[in-house]
């Protein structure tokens, strides 16, 4: 079965709640069985107008991926992200 993929890039203008978005939201990577692949606060952006986090989640498959999004401990991490910036994310099936 094909691994599901999160991947993020996250424009935080306040990277104090990010901190804590991240204390929030690691544990529950671990928690549905993910890896974290990338987290990089400087990547080098090739097309596109901003600059931000690029964040890059690997899951066993797509339904832990969605787990993931979905986890009830996750929302409160969720909410803080939400907060602190803007972001493009998506989940995606690897081949």
């Amino acid at each position: 079965m094909p691994k599901g993929y999160l991947i993020a890039h996250i424009r935080a203008p306040d990277f104090e709640k990010m901190q804590v978005f991240g204390v929030l939201a690691r544990p529950t990577v671990s928690k549905c069985g993910g890896t974290i692949l990338v987290t990089s606060l400087n990547p080098t952006i090739k097309e596109g107008p901003k600059s931000g986090i690029a964040v890059a989640l690997e899951f066993e498959n797509m339904d832990a991926a969605e787990c993931f999004y979905h986890f009830e401990d996750y929302k409160a991490a969720k909410a803080i992200r939400l907060l602190a910036a803007g972001t493009d994310l998506i989940l995606a099936e690897g081949m």
